[in-house]
């Protein structure tokens, strides 16, 4: 089913549970998202400082939508310990209608 509105899952890796539960926490409070999700034990190559860097991470998917966006970066770049968080918005074309709905129904 398409929709009206512009849906988005964001992505962002944090280094360890606390960081990731604080931050899910807070967004799904704030309405920024209706939903995040937390995976545990991703396991990151990344190139920073000139090497190949590795770590163990925990990766959020956040659903919210696009006029949520802004908000939602300008928090999790003030909650993130990292001093260039991962912050990836993909777009969602389509998907189920009510859960779609649900989305838009909690966040602000």
């Amino acid at each position: 089913m398409s929709n009206d509105i512009d849906y988005l899952l964001v992505l962002s890796t944090c280094p360890g549970s606390i960081s990731a539960k604080k931050m899910a926490q807070e967004l799904v409070s704030d309405k920024l998202a209706a939903c995040v999700n937390i995976i545990p034990n991703v396991n990151s190559y990344f190139s920073w400082v000139g090497k190949v860097d590795t770590a163990n991470e925990h990766m959020l998917v956040i659903k919210t939508t696009k006029n949520c966006y802004d908000a939602l970066e300008k928090r999790i770049k003030k909650l993130h310990p990292y001093e260039l968080p991962e912050i990836i918005a993909v777009p969602i074309h389509t998907g189920f209608a009510e859960y779609l709905n649900w989305i838009n129904n909690n966040t602000k």
